[in-house]
């Protein structure tokens, strides 16, 4: 059984159950920089429009040769865009935001739309265009190395919430939602379309499936509030699937959100989604003997693995454990694909990844 044919049994396209959960992981910066020097394979990035992303969908050589199932490819910045340098350590993207890195992430700190308050500064704002030429380059590149082989997920993270957020900044869209101001909804409209764009090109280059994604929760509760979303953002998702499916009706959709978000699993379903991330742990609703009795048979789940504290805490053992234990309850009758819940950051060591990879594959019936 390939890589392929483990990830279509576990989420059951084709019949039968896989040999093993198939796993899949996203490695920061520094753990990617190490595995290409130990397996003596490039890293090869691939820059994204928003630079956190970048680890996502880059690195899949490395990533394959270390034992990943899947293959993650997304939108890379347009030919001819180098971000511009603002001064030592901030460089200005695509979407005009001010990037400034951290020991983990980049770190926002000019939001273009700061100021907006108006249709007008909505209609002004020079939104990137999803169809710019040399941004699926790469993805068609590794889609066709790899499909035969792997399971392909095309990547549309900061689907529409979550960038339009960092457009303007968390408490200026906050206030504006709660408002009601009609150039929320605007811009709601053109990150829509973005993500829309993106995503029709991934499913047109042979994605088997894709990645919405944005945080919608907290360690302990929503963002906003469940009946919010589903005013403004649920039927939206719902039109990007019910296009995309017209495209190609057997893609399959994830919604990714970290945090607290299990009261939106049944609209998840609803509007057709049918593999839920990251399933975070150690937040309310993500016990995963109650995730599996509750929606086990009506979606697949994909992640659990706690990268907060058991990945960086070098215990192999209890990774060992937990990793059975995931298993046995969400993992036996298959619709489950392993991961840890975020990309492993730096302060996981190598050595507990491979264990991780390790613990997975003697899984093996």
């Amino acid at each position: 059984m390939n890589s392929r044919e483990r990830v279509l049994k576990a989420f059951h396209v084709i019949p039968g159950i896989p040999d093993r959960p198939p796993v899949q992981f996203d490695l920061c910066r520094s753990l990617t920089d190490h595995f290409a020097k130990a397996l003596g394979i490039p890293a090869d990035y691939a820059p994204s429009y928003y630079e956190d992303l970048t680890y996502r969908i880059s690195a899949n050589a490395v990533r394959t040769a270390m034992g990943s199932d899947c293959v993650v490819v997304g939108g890379t910045v347009r030919d001819g865009f180098t971000p511009r340098r603002i001064d030592a350590d901030v460089t200005e993207n695509e979407f005009g935001l001010y990037m400034r890195p951290t020991p983990l992430y980049m770190e926002v700190v000019r939001c273009p739309l700061a100021t907006a308050e108006s249709l007008e500064d909505i209609e002004r704002y020079p939104f990137p265009d999803a169809y710019a030429p040399g941004r699926f380059v790469k993805a068609k590149r590794d889609i066709a190395t790899y499909k035969s082989d792997y399971f392909i997920i095309g990547d549309c993270e900061l689907s529409i919430f979550e960038l339009a957020w960092h457009l303007t900044g968390m408490q200026e869209y906050m206030i504006a939602m709660a408002m009601d101001e009609a150039w929320v909804r605007a811009l709601n409209d053109k990150a829509e379309t973005w993500t829309l764009g993106l995503a029709t090109q991934l499913v047109e280059a042979g994605a088997d499936a894709i990645w919405f994604g944005e945080d919608l929760g907290t360690q302990t509760s929503m963002l906003i509030s469940p009946d919010m979303w589903r005013a403004e953002f649920k039927p939206r998702y719902a039109r990007m699937i019910a296009a995309l499916r017209k495209l190609r009706p057997d893609v399959l959709f994830i919604i990714h959100s970290d945090g607290a978000v299990a009261p939106l699993v049944d609209d998840f379903i609803e509007i057709g989604f049918s593999i839920y991330n990251p399933v975070q742990p150690n937040v309310p609703g993500s016990d995963p003997e109650e995730l599996q009795q509750k929606y086990g048979q009506r979606i697949s789940f994909f992640g659990g693995l706690d990268q907060q504290v058991l990945l960086p805490s070098g215990d192999e053992q209890a990774l060992r454990d937990e990793i059975r234990r995931r298993y046995q309850v969400m993992g036996r009758n298959g619709n489950y694909l392993m991961a840890p819940a975020h990309i492993i950051q730096a302060d996981t060591t190598p050595a507990m990844v491979m264990a991780m990879i390790a613990a997975v594959k003697s899984l093996a019936s």
